[in-house]
């Protein structure tokens, strides 16, 4: 029997997000978290499913990726999942930014790494983390294929009209400045979801995706294809979000640093991390801002309104853009949960076609279902992102056998 397994790998700057999949059915054999890598209170979580393991703790000091990931080896390997296994088919990584130079899950080799380091002047929070796990990752099985699985890569087929800015081209073009997007792997998944559920191929279906968690993006998909996107050249353009300001007038940034006196690192820090959510109530937790609501706080209020006149603005904008429109899809942790947030946000669309179910939309469950009224025009779903199996399944495609 030919190899099965994949080991889905998240290298953040100072974590390492990891998942151990069976591609014969998807099931997930282990999961888990390093944490605060680099720091004497580093943290490593790790639950073995499927076979009545208990969840483990460890903390202490992880110096580094690579000391992260042996650690996460060591942890695989008590439970007979070891990184040495002959199941192992390969590796999957998530890379946040692949540019216009990667369209597909691609097997890393040397010339992929050097693109990909390339780019880090175009992701400089996540690519070079990305890179650290792809060479630790190398280092341990040298043998075993390497699939980078890109961000950015669902939102390639953006046409033109829709990925480039309005500025001189020749600049443009020379700094690589257009439109790339972001969350791509969740937007796809939850989109060839969306269509599964309403019983149709992904080439049937026009979908608007809504991922909002803390950083949040909204997609138009076209028949599979993703023609439009939120986010830009950085994750910081479009909705509001926890702590990112989203869509804003770019000569704020010449008013505060002319005016203001700031610097471009500080105003990188206010749009990027003191914005958004945060920066209009104090709070990126959509729950205690609804509580906040609950209890009358104005401030509290007024950020949910902006959050949703923008997001309503996207959803609209996408309705335009797509012509047609056969579902609309809330995931990740907000969209997934928040079903305040969910009828805010379709409230006085009913001429679109639009309108959630007040039972339906109360409802909490991990599964993929619709919250619409039955006789809907347009139906409305909640689909559980699951990147790691996207990534997961993306890599097992390529290598598997």
């Amino acid at each position: 029997m030919s190899p099965s397994r994949v080991l889905v790998l998240n290298s953040g700057s100072s974590s390492v997000k990891y998942q151990l999949l069976d591609m014969r059915d998807g099931s997930r054999l282990a999961v888990g978290l390093v944490e605060r890598i680099g720091e004497e209170t580093s943290r490593l979580r790790h639950t073995p499913l499927g076979m009545g393991g208990e969840s483990r703790e460890w903390s202490g000091s992880i110096a580094d990726h690579e000391a992260a990931l042996k650690a996460v080896a060591e942890e695989l390997a008590k439970d007979g999942l070891g990184l040495d296994s002959p199941e192992l088919a390969a590796i999957g990584h998530r890379v946040v930014h692949g540019g216009q130079s990667f369209t597909e899950p691609t097997v890393i080799d040397d010339t992929v790494l050097a693109e990909i380091e390339r780019l880090i002047p175009v992701a400089p929070l996540h690519n070079p983390a990305n890179l650290t796990g792809i060479r630790t990752a190398q280092a341990l099985r040298p043998d075993l294929p390497q699939v980078a699985v890109f961000d950015t890569a669902f939102h390639t087929t953006m046409p033109e009209s829709a990925a480039r800015y309005a500025i001189d081209v020749k600049t443009a073009d020379e700094h690589r400045i257009r439109r790339y997007g972001f969350h791509g792997t969740s937007h796809a998944y939850v989109s060839r979801a969306t269509a599964e559920l309403l019983g149709k191929a992904p080439e049937e279906v026009n979908v608007i995706v809504l991922h909002l968690g803390n950083g949040a993006s909204a997609s138009a998909v076209r028949g599979g294809k993703c023609v439009d996107t939120s986010m830009g050249l950085t994750p910081l353009e479009g909705l509001v979000m926890g702590t990112r300001s989203g869509d804003m007038d770019p000569a704020v940034i010449f008013h505060l640093m002319r005016v203001g006196g700031m610097s471009t690192d500080e105003i990188d820090t206010l749009l990027n991390k003191k914005s958004g959510l945060i920066g209009l109530c104090g709070d990126n937790d959509m729950r205690e801002i609804r509580r906040r609501i609950d209890e009358g706080d104005e401030e509290a209020q007024l950020a949910f309104d902006i959050y949703i006149h923008r997001l309503k603005k996207y959803i609209g904008a996408y309705y335009a853009v797509l012509g047609r429109v056969d579902a609309v899809a809330f995931t990740a942790g907000v969209g997934e949960n928040a079903g305040p947030v969910r009828e805010a946000a379709l409230a006085g669309l009913q001429e679109l076609g639009l309108a959630v179910d007040s039972e339906l939309n109360a409802v909490r469950s991990d599964e993929p279902r619709l919250i619409s009224p039955a006789q809907a025009r347009v139906a409305v779903a909640v689909v559980p992102t699951d990147e790691e199996l996207e990534i997961a399944t993306q890599t097992y495609a390529l290598v598997g056998q």
